[in-house]
């Protein structure tokens, strides 16, 4: 990444995250960056995340490691990584109409994690998120051996994890990253 992209990244997540301290209360902006500056993989992975337009933002530290949490908290599943199926065995098994990727593909090309269950869970504690979208979520082996995948969204004032083919693919769905640094 060049000089003139990091500094305009760095400037776009300060601004995010002054914006929204009740997402990281007691983070100071001069640690997160500070953690940053020491890492730039993550910063290229922050770089997809708000390409992809993710908006991610710090949601927490571990006490012990000092590691800051950075999720995508645009309040839809980000544009960019939408119309994907699960993971490659599920791309693969289609035969036709085929999505471009899939959901953990481009997630660990980007260097980043799927939510979890609990993670999304925890996610939607700070805001809402996915009111007209829906994000697949890291699927347990005993469900993907089925050939199922799960996903999550917010209506009515709830969290909803629901299921569906591995395969399947909609234009509001994508997934939410979560990046430690």
């Amino acid at each position: 990444m060049k000089a003139k992209e990091r500094e305009e990244l760095l400037q776009v997540l300060k601004v995010r995250h002054e914006t929204n301290m009740h997402r990281h209360q007691g983070i100071a902006w001069t640690t997160v960056r500070a953690r940053l500056e020491a890492n730039p993989v993550a910063l290229q992975s922050l770089h997809a995340m708000e390409a992809t337009g993710g908006e991610p933002d710090v949601i927490g530290k571990d006490k012990e490691s000092g590691c800051i949490t950075f999720c995508d908290c645009s309040a839809e599943s980000p544009k960019g990584r939408r119309s994907l199926c699960y993971d490659r065995a599920a791309l693969d098994s289609r035969k036709e109409h085929k999505p471009k990727s899939s959901a953990v593909e481009m997630a660990v090309a980007m260097g980043i994690d799927l939510l979890t269950e609990d993670q999304y869970r925890d996610l939607q504690k700070l805001g809402d998120f996915d009111t007209k979208t829906s994000s697949w979520i890291e699927t347990p082996h005993d469900v993907r051996s089925l050939d199922g995948a799960l996903f999550c969204d917010r209506r009515y004032g709830r969290v909803f994890v629901y299921h569906n083919g591995a395969q399947s693919y909609y234009a509001a769905r994508g997934f939410r990253g979560l990046l430690r640094v």
